[in-house]
């Protein structure tokens, strides 16, 4: 049961960062083609966005956790304290030096967010904290 239990959560969370991304992406299109930006502003506002809605709706319903909010949140901004300068940095010299297509290094950077953030998310974040929230 815990196995299904887990699989269920994977889900949730691949569902809720579905809709994450089509928040991250749109709002990049939008600024990759309406801006005469470099990748770097494009790509970080448009992670923001998405990193608002996804901690949100995956804190309620994903994890259904009680963790400290604000605890939470200072664990959440200590991943993408590393992740985003990572990615950012990496998909400006992506985009702009080597001349990758800027949607494809953002779906690469996407994927790569949806992979670690489901585990720090789930083993750091909420890791004793699980399943907990009132109803």
């Amino acid at each position: 049961m815990k196995k299904n239990k887990e699989w269920v959560r994977i889900l949730k969370f691949v569902l809720f960062s579905a809709s994450a991304g089509v928040i991250q992406f749109g709002s990049f299109a939008l600024l990759n083609e309406f801006t005469a930006w470099r990748y770097w502003p494009c790509y970080l506002i448009s992670l923001l966005l998405s990193i608002l809605w996804n901690f949100t709706f995956n804190r309620r319903f994903t994890f259904q956790s009680n963790a400290n909010i604000t605890r939470a949140m200072m664990l959440v901004l200590a991943f993408y304290a590393v992740f985003t300068p990572a990615t950012t940095c990496l998909g400006d010299w992506l985009a702009e030096d080597l001349h990758w297509n800027e949607y494809l290094v953002t779906i690469i950077n996407m994927l790569l967010n949806l992979t670690l953030e489901y585990l720090y998310q789930r083993f750091v974040v909420y890791r004793n904290r699980i399943d907990n929230r009132d109803k």
